[in-house]
């Protein structure tokens, strides 16, 4: 005989149906790594960094040649220098990763028991109740493998599915400064000798760069197209500067 249902068990809603999990965070934007991060901070580099060498050598000679060839080789020289310092900076992040990953294995094969209670002792500080975390614990570590995955994330906030891969993070970077710096020069190679366009483009695209980083941020857009802007600014008109007082002493 079935049991009639208690005026609390009516008064409680059904749970909520479980999401698949690989459509959970579907909608926020990568923030950990992979491709944004190097883009971002290469185009904006790009920009910077070749507008204000362009100004120095602009402040520093009236002659288009040399700032051109300045210009180029600075392009040159910080696309491969941004593409190789990613991908030893993030090869070697995944490589310590994989190290720390491989000695929470040793120590879970180890000492199970004591590492199930520490993963439980993590998920009563999170606010679970202490039976709760401790039968959650048994569960995940019955697969030892998702036992390894869950300490990672848990521990040193590593998901050892995916871990940022280092040449994607070279090309990234690689494209990203070289457009980045491409747009203060090329005003100089279609024979523009006046710093006027190069200026112009250099300081929309300041304006665009930041305005368009926001747009993943909480922050407004013209809030990081100004901020950029000044400081991308200040680089240059500092750098034109110097560039006229060495120009002015090898004179």
């Amino acid at each position: 005989m079935t049991e009639a249902p208690t005026p609390d068990d009516a008064a409680r809603p059904a749970p909520y149906p479980l999401p698949d999990p690989a459509t959970i965070g579907e909608e926020h934007h990568d923030v950990t790594g992979g491709w944004l991060r190097p883009a971002v901070f290469g185009a904006s580099d790009g920009l910077v960094s070749n507008f204000a060498l362009i100004m120095g050598m602009a402040g520093g000679t009236s002659d288009p040649t040399p700032v051109i060839v300045a210009g180029v080789a600075g392009l040159a020289a910080g696309a491969f220098s941004m593409a190789v310092g990613e991908y030893t900076s993030v090869a070697s992040q995944a490589e310590l990763a994989r190290a720390e990953v491989s000695r929470e294995r040793r120590q879970i094969l180890r000492d199970d028991a004591q590492e199930q209670a520490e993963l439980a002792s993590m998920f009563v500080a999170k606010g679970v109740d202490e039976d709760v975390a401790r039968e959650v614990a048994e569960q995940i570590h019955s697969d030892p493998d998702n036992a390894v995955r869950v300490h990672a994330r848990e521990e040193f906030g590593i998901d050892v599915t995916d871990l940022p891969s280092p040449m994607l993070a070279a090309v990234s970077s690689f494209l990203s400064f070289a457009l980045g710096a491409l747009i203060p020069l090329l005003p100089l190679m279609l024979g523009i000798t006046s710093l006027g366009p190069t200026v112009a483009a250099s300081l929309v695209a300041l304006f665009g760069t930041g305005a368009l980083v926001t747009a993943l941020t909480d922050r407004p857009w013209w809030f990081g197209g100004l901020r950029q802007l000044v400081l991308g600014s200040a680089a240059a008109a500092l750098t034109f500067g110097i560039g006229g007082l060495v120009g002015g002493i090898t004179d």
